[in-house]
């Protein structure tokens, strides 16, 4: 006979769990109890928002699944925003809560909340398990789910009783059947043939990636693509480090904050290739007249992303790496003899995106003797030479990241990007400090955002991980302050941090290592420093206050009417 909680964490160690981010609580407690038994390490967080956040970050760092574990109650709801975050962004984790027992549902028990209802609109599938017995096939189903077709969040509900309860020895299953659940992942070789015909046959094409090109591991097929064809490439805030930065097809971020070479170059175009990219307001401005001039194509495992913001012309319903796939194979065989002709009908576009690249290129005023935030994030990729795992918060320290940080690789940027969340990059760097002890894993903060989970202090601390974070700190809320200052006519209201931590101090309370920095020529030494510590580190970078992100789209604008510094 074996218990609900043995159960459990022996479906987990077949599905090659190696870490579970958790906070325990009375729901649990069988779980927890159970769990030294087994070789699954669990990371303490010390609040259950991280846990989801750390799961999260480990899934973007790795690939894999995440897997976090809460008791009932407020544990459960505490963990809405990070399920809500994980979903926008479609990264697979599962997440298990405690429930009161089963003869216990509706009473209004202590610690009882509806959180299958609660969350119904924030995960993939959301799971309320009846029968200890069926426990083996439901952990098989929501892994599965979560981690196939458009990925996401997936809740396992589990009532103290049935995780107490016992049953004779269970199957695991190996296959999973769900006639409801079957995502496409083959792309009709037709819409394939004639999307080639069409990118072909243009004059002025453009790539425009999102993170569907990660999540698919299709980085490499993309490369070989743009390397064919030649094509200029632009990316979302979620495809960054798909194809590299320092490219010279490379245009940078598209969107509210990207660069003027690629804002423009979506607006002139011919044709679009959309790869597994879902054409979110922040890309898209003003959708009248998103790449009103070209025919899309539009690359995307999720069907329902398809046509749903914008109307497209070719779509193709299907995983980004075999649709990659198969255009380069066509592209070495059948369509092989037209490529030479196509480089030399775009090399005028080429010429068109250098004067763009030319007349606005991404700049700050590098004579001041403030400190810069851009100076910051450039001398952070010069001393990490792009090989750190960067994660931030939400904000101007976000967008900063995203301009002026060459990313080289995926799964290199751990962020927010459907959501917004502001207290994600901590949390969801210790999950990829979990997943890759011997890289350089940083936090890029805003002094608001850092402060809504400043409590993992002591969770790094506890687990021995050298994460460094640098806080961009301007007291101010950065972004909304940015916006009052050009819309609201300067009114910061409730955007001034009157009262913040000393964060050097409050680092050390935990037993980290704090460093403050307020003039330019020590940013270079003291990054260094952060760098070499072998041990947590904040550094508190007392930036121009009143800097901004720049090119940036007024909301409701066409992308091609920026604002430039």
């Amino acid at each position: 006979m074996k218990s609900g909680s043995q159960i459990l964490l022996e479906c987990l160690t077949l599905e090659n769990v190696r870490y579970l981010f958790g906070y325990p609580g009375g729901a649990v407690i069988n779980i927890y109890d159970e769990l030294p038994n087994h070789k699954i390490k669990h990371i303490l967080v010390r609040h259950e928002q991280a846990a989801v956040h750390a799961a999260d970050g480990y899934a973007r760092a790795t690939g894999d699944v995440g897997v976090a574990l809460v008791t009932s109650g407020p544990g459960a709801t505490n963990t809405v925003t990070g399920l809500a975050t994980a979903y926008m962004d479609s990264i697979p984790l599962v997440l298990f809560t405690g429930q009161v027992p089963t003869t216990l549902i509706g009473n209004d028990a202590f610690q009882e909340a509806d959180i299958v209802g609660i969350t119904r609109p924030c995960t993939k599938h959301s799971y309320l398990v009846k029968d200890v017995k069926d426990l083996p096939r439901i952990i098989k189903e929501a892994f599965y789910i979560a981690n196939t077709g458009r990925k996401g969040p997936v809740l396992v509900d589990l009532p103290k009783d049935i995780v107490a309860s016992k049953t004779k020895n269970y199957e695991y299953p190996k296959d999973i059947d769900l006639p409801s659940y079957r995502p496409n992942y083959d792309c009709h070789i037709g819409q394939i043939r004639k999307a080639l015909t069409e990118i072909l046959n243009s004059k002025k094409p453009l790539v425009y990636i999102g993170g569907g090109v990660i999540s698919s591991n299709s980085s490499e097929e993309l490369r070989k693509f743009i390397q064919t064809t030649n094509i200029p490439i632009t990316s979302t805030l979620m495809g960054l480090g798909a194809f590299p930065s320092n490219d010279k097809l490379f245009l940078g971020m598209l969107g509210m904050h990207g660069t003027y070479k690629a804002n423009m170059a979506v607006t002139d175009c011919d044709i679009l290739i959309a790869i597994g990219a879902r054409f979110d307001d922040r890309v898209t401005g003003k959708t009248d007249e998103f790449a009103g001039n070209a025919k899309i194509i539009h690359i995307d495992i999720d069907p329902t992303s398809i046509s749903k913001n914008v109307v497209v012309d070719i779509p193709i319903v299907g995983d980004s790496l075999i649709a990659l796939q198969k255009f380069n194979a066509l592209l070495n065989t059948d369509f092989s003899d037209k490529i030479e002709s196509f480089h030399n009908n775009i090399k005028d576009w080429h010429h068109k995106i250098d004067e763009w690249r030319d007349k606005h290129k991404l700049k700050y005023d590098t004579e001041s003797s403030k400190v810069k935030p851009q100076y910051i994030i450039e001398k952070i990729f010069e001393l990490t030479k792009g090989k750190a795992i960067i994660a931030t918060e939400v904000g101007q320290n976000q967008m900063w990241s995203a301009q002026y940080y060459t990313f080289l690789n995926p799964r290199t940027f751990l962020t927010s990007g459907g959501l917004g969340t502001m207290g994600y990059g901590f949390p969801a760097a210790i999950g990829a400090q979990i997943a890759f002890p011997d890289k350089t894993v940083i936090d890029i903060a805003g002094d608001g955002s850092i402060q809504m989970n400043i409590q993992e202090l002591a969770t790094v601390i506890q687990f021995g991980l050298p994460i460094k974070i640098i806080i961009l700190n301007n007291n101010y809320l950065g972004m909304v302050r940015q916006w009052q200052e050009l819309f609201f006519n300067k009114n910061y209201s409730e955007t001034i941090m009157e009262v913040t931590p000393d964060f050097v101090k409050l680092a050390e309370s935990y037993g980290a290592v704090g460093f403050r920095c307020d003039k330019k020529e020590d940013v270079e030494s003291i990054l260094r420093q952060a760098l070499e510590t072998p041990k947590p580190v904040i550094v508190d970078f007392r930036i121009d206050r009143e800097e901004n992100v720049y090119p940036m789209v007024p909301a409701g604008a066409p992308l091609n009417k920026m604002l430039l510094v």
